[in-house]
């Protein structure tokens, strides 16, 4: 059977940081691949700098070269805000065969209690919770039920983020070193988040 790391967001845009979680999850569970998940509407967050297709357009041109690394669009291509468990029913229907597992940073693990849902999520698929060196989570104050399906992944510190990288493209300053190359040529050429 094989195992995929779920690894949703805005990437708005994606940068090394969402890089680096993927590979940290990919080493620490043994996943044969890890399928970035661009949200349309995300529940928790203001709607996105950049459209749906354009950040899809930079997750792939980040992701270019690593074979075990994809792009999943189901959310993307259905209406209305995305909630995990409704992406996880349907790539479960559409891929039996597959054992999924949620990557999430070690900030939202204390919050999936609150995620819709959660207990039909947990049946349905494991957590890895990255975990950095200076933020060990205490696992005592989840719910049973999700400490039973939560795998630990260490993840490098990173502190690099799609909010950061805005604000500096807003002010003219550079993102060099913050976004893959094929990143930085593409918010370029597009002109993205310039104001």
């Amino acid at each position: 059977m094989l195992r995929i790391g779920l690894l949703g967001g805005t990437f708005d845009p994606v940068h090394n940081g969402h890089l680096l979680a993927a590979q940290a999850a990919h080493e620490a569970a043994k996943l044969d691949e890890v399928w970035f998940i661009p949200t349309l509407m995300p529940p928790h967050k203001s709607q996105p700098g950049a459209d749906g297709d354009k950040r899809r357009q930079m997750l792939e041109a980040a992701i270019a070269g690593n074979p075990v690394f994809r792009v999943e669009d189901i959310e993307l291509r259905r209406e209305g805000t995305s909630y995990t468990i409704d992406t996880v029913t349907a790539l479960q229907d559409q891929h039996p065969e597959v054992q999924f597992y949620w990557i999430v940073g070690s900030d939202m693990v204390s919050d999936l209690p609150n995620w819709r849902k959660i207990d039909e999520l947990a049946d349905r698929l494991s957590f890895i919770g990255l975990e950095r060196p200076d933020q060990a989570g205490d696992d005592s104050l989840l719910p049973s039920f999700i400490r039973r399906r939560l795998h630990r992944a260490a993840m490098p510190p990173m502190g690099i983020s799609s909010s950061e990288i805005r604000r500096r493209c807003k002010e003219g300053r550079s993102i060099r070193y913050m976004v893959p190359d094929p990143v930085l040529e593409f918010i370029q050429r597009n002109e993205l988040y310039e104001s």
